[in-house]
Parts: C-alpha cells; sequence; structure tokens
C-alpha cells in the first residue's frame, strides 16, 4: 500500500497557508480544509499515515499541488547502481525504486524520500549536497 506520510501532510498544509492565508484569520481555504480534515482524522486514529487512494478527492488534489511543487526524483548524477551496488551511494535508492521511479505513484515516491531523508547516508546529504540546492531537494522543501 502506498502512503501519504502526516509530515507530508503538514507541509502541504504550509504550502497552502503561505498560497492562500485566511482573510479573517477564522475561514480556510478549501485546500486548507481538506487537508486539515485529513490530518485530524490521523491524529484523531493514532495513525501516521493514510493510505493513498483512500484519501478524499479534494484533500488529494490539494497534497498532489504541493506534490507538484517538490523535486521529483532525488538523483544527483552520481550512480552507483549503475556499478552493481544495490542501494546507490549518490542518492539512496534502492537499484528496484531507481529503476521502476517513473512508474512510481507520487506517494510511493515520497515513502522513497522520507526513508532516504530519515537515513541521510547518501551523497546528496553530504558530499555532494551543494548539487541539491542547499539541501532543500533533501528534505522536498523546495
Amino acid at each position: 500500500m502506498a502512503a501519504i506520510h502526516i509530515t507530508d501532510i503538514e507541509a502541504a498544509i504550509n504550502f497552502w497557508r503561505d498560497r492562500k492565508p485566511s482573510p479573517d484569520g477564522v475561514t480556510l481555504a478549501p485546500e486548507l480544509r481538506d487537508l486539515a480534515e485529513l490530518y485530524a482524522l490521523l491524529v484523531f486514529r493514532h495513525q501516521e499515515e493514510a493510505d493513498e487512494h483512500a484519501v478524499a478527492p479534494g484533500a488529494y488534489v490539494a497534497w498532489k499541488q504541493w506534490y507538484d511543487s517538490t523535486p521529483d526524483t532525488p538523483c544527483i548524477a552520481v550512480c552507483s547502481t549503475s556499478q552493481g551496488d544495490d542501494i546507490c551511494k549518490g542518492c539512496g535508492r534502492s537499484f528496484d525504486e531507481v529503476q521502476r521511479w517513473l512508474a512510481m505513484t507520487p506517494a510511493e515516491k515520497r515513502g522513497t524520500w522520507r526513508r532516504i531523508t530519515l537515513q541521510g547516508e547518501a551523497w546528496r546529504f553530504n558530499r555532494y549536497s551543494e548539487r541539491t540546492g542547499a539541501g532543500r531537494a533533501a528534505s522536498g522543501d523546495a
């Protein structure tokens, strides 16, 4: 199951708060309402992830618009999987993830981003961090 993590929902909420601030401090834009409802459901259920196929359409569209504003790939053009490594030293993705990247859903890609960011061992996070736009691409906050 591909899932949308609660931290991505938080990032999407902040994305929309910047783009459509409340005019009166109370009223929320439709995108914010939809994402806030999803966020509240996860908190209420003590869950960290929502199945991407079970997310309400409005919340998914709002999340996807945030997602589309983030870097698509963690690749930094230093691919060691082409040299036979199971895990790329450059980006941290597995050989399978590198091969399937274009076919992966947005939630699957974000899951991979989350894992490699938490691990922080790939060269994109240290040796070649300048290739990531000062670290913004590593967190997906570009």
